[in-house]
């Protein structure tokens, strides 16, 4: 049955309010790592604040060893944690935004189809299998063009192998997370302040005066963006449109993320993708809608009257 009119508009602002943060996240991350802070100041921004103010739902839920074991505990942390954001904030240093929008959250349901199929033997639907083939298409043509075209850079095909290498860390923490059955909350719980306890004393160890010497208002718009909207309020909110459009209508919404963040580059950083990006964008957003089991059209016959 199909949500009131006002319970699905809930539900779609609610989703295209996650993905807009999450695409904002390659822009805002971008100006930042190229302008005064880099990628172990962001992890330590974004895990310092969202391990606080997450830790009571850690110390109320726990390890959760019986469901994941150590090595998936491990997994989880690198998946989504302080490695995950050292290597994809380190790749938008090299690369521009719209490719780490394409790239990592665009290629993540690719690499999740890929351990599922080989680890754990599951099954591809026609509609999933056209999905990744075209998000795979759509991935060739943004790395492969630079490289065949007068334009290739070793910066920038660099950051765009560290994208891809960041959405399979993310794909490993979705399918363990999965797995063991794990609710998002306590999911990025374990994640945040797993990553204060052993991320940060090695941030502060090795680089622990350089964020006193930044100016106070640009710390503290880095980490309540990092560490509240990104970590915490999109998930809120994209666990609100999943709860009210159902599985597969609140994850579509993650197709408008590659084409949001090229988008927000524009204007925000100057960077202009070319035709040959927007035709990659565009088939791994489609890819996207189509591996997440994004409603479909369906045309049905009239019906014949005698």
């Amino acid at each position: 049955m199909q949500p009131a009119s006002s319970s699905y508009l809930t539900g779609a602002v609610s989703g295209f309010a996650a993905v807009s943060i999450w695409a904002s996240w390659s822009v805002i991350t971008r100006l930042a790592v190229t302008t005064s802070l880099d990628a172990w100041d962001i992890a330590a921004l974004r895990f310092g604040v969202a391990g606080l103010l997450l830790s009571p739902v850690f110390v109320q839920r726990g390890l959760a060893r019986e469901r994941l074991g150590w090595p998936g505990l491990a997994v989880i942390i690198a998946g989504l944690g302080a490695p995950y954001a050292l290597v994809a904030a380190g790749g938008l240093h090299f690369a521009p935004a719209f490719d780490q929008g394409a790239l990592n959250p665009g290629c993540m349901p690719l690499f999740v189809a890929l351990i599922a199929a080989i680890i754990l033997g599951e099954k591809l639907s026609t509609a999933r299998t056209l999905g990744l083939s075209l998000i795979l298409v759509g991935a060739v043509i943004i790395v492969a063009w630079h490289a065949w075209s007068a334009a290739w850079s070793t910066s920038r095909t660099f950051g765009d192998a560290l994208f891809l290498f960041a959405a399979f860390l993310s794909a490993c923490f979705t399918v363990v997370m999965r797995q063991a059955k794990l609710e998002p909350l306590h999911a990025a719980a374990l994640v945040s302040t797993g990553s204060l306890v052993i991320y940060l004393p090695i941030y502060l160890a090795l680089y622990g005066t350089r964020l006193a010497q930044l100016p106070l208002a640009e710390i503290t718009v880095q980490a309540i963006f990092q560490g509240v909207l990104v970590t915490i309020v999109s998930l809120v909110l994209y666990g609100r449109a999943v709860a009210i459009l159902g599985a597969s209508g609140g994850a579509a919404f993650g197709a408008l993320v590659p084409a949001l963040s090229a988008l927000f580059a524009i204007p925000l950083l100057g960077e202009w993708p070319n035709e040959t990006d927007w035709v990659g964008i565009v088939l791994i957003s489609a890819g996207v809608y189509l591996a997440s089991g994004g409603p479909l059209p369906s045309w049905k016959q009239p019906e014949s009257h005698p």
